[in-house]
């Protein structure tokens, strides 16, 4: 039996985690929910799960405190955006398993988040880096040649930078495959959420920028590949359904009985593989430069875009101009020598800051 704490529990990711945890309640025990702002379906879990109100809290503080003073075995964090930050080392801190769905906490925390980590400790719960967590038990690390992100392309693959200044915010919300929030949906269209998990990717496996690579595959049933030094890969193939990483983060390395549905191989399947253009989908590239400068640009990269994300759906920008803005953000940012918790809050608050006084000039 496995205590577990979910952060971000009425989101996507925790509402689905709670399913899997409904259905398997002799291998899971729940001992602590928060929630950023829905305070009514945090009260509904609290008493489905019968809890006191100190083990059902609201907003990000409480949450650290949350992951501080309650016993469990796992942490689930669910919490979109750096937010999650302060609540993923609080986690680390403990020793309790990390089951990481908030990217971001990693990303701009970088060595904060490495130095606190003991090996094994986190456990991604990203498709993609499920996946690969997954693919690398087919070899050892010496024997890693690369790692193969797969992109689904969102609704705007294929286009043209000229096409992407007009796309609207509805648009950018219809994704062909995952059904998320609107700024992971956004940065999905953007291709920011794909930079995003190269730096992840870079930071949980410890593989150069250089060996990882990003293909569209837009039937996103290959989450992800490795690549091994005899010309081997190894893929992890499912239909799309976040059920089966957000069990595999709160069980690992176990696995558990029918999460989700496998593919059907009874049936015909075409699945298509295509290179990224990374011209026109500029915030890759852009990634892999903030990724390899490290310190507090990261943060500076992802506070910049959901600021732009935020205009882009306020009407007050065109969906191009997002990586226009995060662009002059980190060109213009000037990290300080040492990262701490308090640098990259400061660098975020730069960021932002900077961003609204570059969309107040485009308005």
């Amino acid at each position: 039996m496995r205590h577990v704490i979910i952060l971000g529990s009425t989101g996507s990711i925790g509402t689905q985690a709670i399913e899997v945890i409904n259905k398997n309640p002799d291998k899971f025990k729940i001992v602590g929910l928060a929630a950023g702002s829905n305070a009514k379906d945090l009260e509904a879990q609290r008493d489905h799960f019968r809890l006191s109100s100190s083990q059902a809290v609201l907003g990000a503080e409480a949450a650290t405190k949350l992951v501080s003073e309650t016993g469990a075995d796992v942490v689930l964090n669910g919490i979109t955006g750096s937010i999650g930050l302060a609540p993923t080392l609080a986690a680390l801190r403990t020793g309790k398993t990390l089951a990481l769905a908030n990217k971001e906490s990693l990303i701009v925390g970088g060595q904060l988040v490495k130095d606190l980590a003991k090996p094994g400790q986190i456990v991604p719960v990203d498709s993609e880096h499920s996946a690969i967590a997954q693919c690398l038990r087919a070899g050892s690390f010496a024997e890693v040649k690369k790692l193969i992100l797969t992109a689904s392309g969102g609704p705007f693959r294929g286009f043209t930078k000229q096409q992407l200044s007009e796309v609207t915010p509805e648009q950018a919300l219809a994704h062909p495959t995952w059904v998320m929030g609107q700024v992971v949906t956004t940065n999905s269209a953007s291709m920011v959420n794909k930079g995003l998990e190269i730096i992840e990717a870079h930071l949980l496996f410890d593989i150069p920028f250089e060996r990882i690579e990003v293909t569209v595959h837009p039937q996103s049933v290959i989450h992800s590949m490795v690549e091994f030094v005899d010309g081997s890969v190894i893929a992890q193939a499912s239909p799309p359904d976040m059920r089966l990483p957000i069990a595999l983060g709160l069980s690992w390395p176990e696995r558990i009985a029918e999460v989700s549905s496998p593919v059907d191989w009874s049936k015909s399947h075409s699945w298509q593989f295509d290179p990224l253009d990374e011209n026109v989908f500029s915030a890759v590239r852009l990634a892999r430069q903030v990724g390899k400068l490290g310190k507090s640009y990261p943060a500076v990269y992802n506070a910049s875009n959901e600021q732009a994300v935020a205009a882009f759906h306020a009407g007050l920008i065109s969906f191009d101009q997002i990586t226009e803005l995060i662009k002059r953000a980190v060109d213009a940012h000037e990290p300080e020598s040492q990262l701490s918790l308090e640098s990259v809050l400061a660098a975020e608050k730069w960021a932002r800051d900077r961003t609204d006084a570059q969309i107040a000039k485009a308005c």
